[in-house]
C-alpha cells in the first residue's frame, strides 16, 4: 500500500505534504517578503521543515531558522536530572525569541508530540519545571498573545502520537491515516487549499462577529444527557475573535491549523456551576481523563478526574488565577476533527472538535482597544498556564445570556443556531 493510497486520497503524499508546507507558510504565518521565519520541530519533522523553508524563501523570506527537538530529551530530564536541574530555567532563554520578535520574524511550531511522553513522572516534578519556564518565557509569551509577531501551530505524524491514535493499525499504517486526517482536517487535500482557507475564514468570521454584536452577558452550557451545567459570565469589553487574527503591522494570520473555534475571555469571577470533560486532555504530558470541576463566582472549589488526578490538582496549584477560566470556546460538532471521529490526544486537534473552557490567563486580544477596556479591570484573569479542555458533546445545548437574563439560542445539539 503506497502513503497516498493509506491516506484515502488520489494525490501523491509528496504533494499533499508540499500543500501543507504551503498552507502553514502562506495561511499559517502568512509571511511577508522580506521577512524571517522561525520554525520549532521535531527532529522526525525534517521533511516537512525543508518544505516549510522551500515555501518561505519562494514567498521572499530573508532567511528561514530551524531549531529541532527532542522530547525524549525531555522525559530524560525528568526522570535522571537533579531537583535543582527541575526548577531551573536560565534567565538567557527568551532573549533569541524576543530579538527576533524585535527583527520581524514570523513563528511556526510543528507539533506532533507523544502523548504518552510523560506517562508515569512525577507530576510534582513536572509542575515545577513547567512553572519555572513559564515564569522566564513571559516577556516572549506576552508579545506572541498581542500579536506581536505573526504565529502558527502546525501537525505532524509521529510514529507515537498515530500510534495512540491509530492502535489497531500497524505503525505504518498508523502514520498514514494520521497524515490522511491532518491533510483533510487543515483542507490541504481540496482542489485548492488556500481558496478552501479563504472561505471557511469568511464562514466563521460571520458567526465571530454575530457574537460581537450581541454583546451576550454570559454564554450557558447544558448537556441534557450529561452532568455538564455551565453559567459563563463574560468578562467587560470582551470581544470573540477566531479563525483569524491580525498582528500589530496588520499581517492576517491563522495562528491555528485545523483552527473551527470562536472564543472570548470570561470574567474572572462570574463563572458558575459544573463542568465535565467530554475528551481527555494532556497535561504536562500525562493524559488525564474524566475531569469534572465545580465553579463558584469564578473559582474551582471542587475538581477530580478518573486518572491523572494528580497531575490536573498540581495544574491548579499553580497560582491563584489557574483555578479560573481565561477562555470561553464555541465548535460546531460536525467540525473536520470532529468528523473523523478520533480522538487525539493533542489540544490542537481535539479542541476543535468540541466547545471549550481553558483555566489560567486570558488573551488581551479578546478586549476591545477604547480606553479603560484594559483585561485586568475588564475582569480578565492572570496566570502562568492556559491550559484548554472540551466540555462539548453533540447534545450540549448553548445559549446566550443576554443582560435582563433572557435567553437567545447559539447553539442546539452541537451545532450553531444563529
Amino acid at each position: 500500500m503506497t502513503a497516498s493510497e493509506s491516506a484515502g486520497t488520489a494525490l501523491p503524499f509528496q504533494t499533499l505534504l508540499e500543500r501543507y508546507a504551503e498552507l502553514l507558510v502562506r495561511v499559517g504565518v502568512n509571511l511577508q517578503p522580506g521577512g524571517g521565519l522561525f520554525v520549532n520541530a521535531p527532529i522526525i519533522a525534517a521533511d516537512l521543515a525543508r518544505l516549510v523553508a522551500r515555501s518561505a524563501y519562494r514567498a521572499g523570506a530573508k532567511a528561514v531558522v530551524v531549531r529541532y527537538h527532542d522530547e525524549q530529551l525531555s522525559r530524560l530530564k525528568m526522570d535522571e536530572a537533579s531537583d535543582e536541574a527541575i526548577a531551573y530555567a536560565p534567565a538567557w532563554l527568551p532573549d533569541e525569541s524576543l530579538k527576533m520578535i524585535e527583527e520581524g520574524y514570523a513563528f511556526l511550531s510543528l507539533d506532533g508530540s507523544d502523548p504518552d511522553m510523560m506517562a508515569g513522572a512525577d507530576p510534582e516534578r513536572l509542575a515545577e519545571s513547567a512553572k519555572a519556564r513559564s515564569k522566564v518565557m513571559k516577556p516572549v509569551s506576552e508579545k506572541m498573545m498581542s500579536f506581536e509577531a505573526a504565529w502558527s501551530i502546525g501537525a505532524i505524524s509521529t510514529p507515537a502520537w498515530a500510534a495512540k491514535v491509530y492502535p489497531e493499525l500497524e505503525p505504518q499504517s498508523a502514520v498514514a491515516a494520521l497524515w490522511r486526517d491532518i491533510f483533510k482536517v487543515t483542507r490541504a487535500d481540496t482542489p485548492d487549499p488556500v481558496a478552501a482557507w479563504e472561505a471557511h475564514q469568511e464562514r466563521l468570521g460571520r458567526v465571530r462577529e454575530t457574537l460581537n454584536a450581541r454583546r451576550y452577558s454570559a454564554v450557558h452550557f447544558r448537556d441534557p444527557h450529561g452532568e455538564t451545567d455551565l453559567r459563563v459570565g463574560l468578562a467587560d469589553h470582551h470581544l470573540w475573535a477566531g479563525v483569524e487574527d491580525t498582528t500589530s503591522a496588520g499581517v492576517k494570520i491563522v495562528p491555528n491549523m485545523p483552527t473551527d473555534e470562536v472564543f472570548t475571555a470570561p470574567h474572572r469571577d462570574r463563572v458558575n456551576g459544573v463542568a465535565v470533560a467530554s475528551k481527555p486532555l494532556l497535561v504536562r504530558g500525562v493524559v488525564v481523563e474524566g475531569v469534572r470541576v465545580r465553579f463558584e463566582n469564578g473559582v474551582v472549589v471542587e475538581a477530580s478526574a478518573t486518572s491523572g488526578e494528580s497531575s490536573f490538582l498540581k495544574l491548579l496549584d499553580t497560582d491563584e488565577g489557574a483555578r479560573r477560566l481565561g477562555e470561553v470556546a464555541l465548535v460546531s460538532a460536525s467540525a473536520p476533527v470532529a468528523q473523523t471521529g478520533r480522538l487525539f490526544y493533542n489540544t490542537l486537534f481535539d479542541e476543535n472538535a468540541a466547545s471549550h473552557i481553558a483555566l489560567g490567563q486570558c488573551y488581551a486580544f479578546n478586549f476591545s482597544a477604547e480606553p479603560g477596556a484594559e483585561p485586568a479591570e475588564s475582569g480578565g484573569n492572570e496566570s502562568l498556564i492556559h491550559e484548554d479542555w472540551m466540555i462539548g458533546t453533540a447534545s450540549m445545548d448553548v445559549d446566550g445570556v443576554n443582560a435582563d437574563g433572557s435567553l437567545e439560542p447559539i447553539m442546539r445539539g452541537g451545532e450553531w443556531a444563529l
